[in-house]
């Protein structure tokens, strides 16, 4: 399946826990004022890769933890990042995916592709990123606003579960 992306970086270790393939899709109508990936935002940018590719790209290095789904907004590719999450939990690697869309829109609308991205996510972080709430200090996430919300147990639990 084709997704449309600005950039995979290997060895990752700020986007998720452990050593983490990120790719960063292509696409966002957030506009955070201050986001750290603004040339991710226009639709018409970036350049389309393969997910099988990809797939074969975190297989290749047996260091990985993980894969790391960035943007841009990967809610605007939900279809090929559901693949994309499917196919790394086949793998053996657990899936991060980082949104500007909190846990309570997405599960208010139930958008199919969206909700199957959700559910192949071992790690949500949610919401937008707010530059006056911005801190270095805070692990994986940009913004105090933002939550690090452990997918499964939330479904499971039908509550937001944080992780810790």
């Amino acid at each position: 399946m084709k997704i449309k992306i600005s950039g995979i970086v290997n060895d990752s270790i700020v986007d998720g826990s452990g050593l983490r393939l990120t790719i960063f899709t292509q696409g966002c109508t957030h506009a955070c004022k201050g986001c750290h990936n603004p040339e991710t935002h226009d639709f018409s940018g970036g350049y389309w890769a393969d997910t099988d590719d990809i797939i074969k790209i975190a297989a290749e290095n047996p260091l990985l933890d993980g894969i790391t789904l960035s943007g841009g907004d990967p809610m605007e590719q939900a279809a090929p990042c559901a693949v994309l999450a499917k196919q790394s939990h086949a793998i053996g690697l657990n899936v991060w995916t980082y949104t500007g869309y909190t846990w309570e829109q997405l599960l208010s609308e139930q958008n199919d592709n969206r909700m199957a991205l959700l559910q192949h996510t071992d790690i949500l972080v949610d919401g937008l990123f707010l530059e006056d709430q911005r801190s270095l200090e805070l692990q994986f996430k940009g913004s105090k606003n933002q939550r690090i919300i452990d997918v499964k147990s939330s479904l499971t639990q039908n509550t937001i579960v944080l992780w810790a």
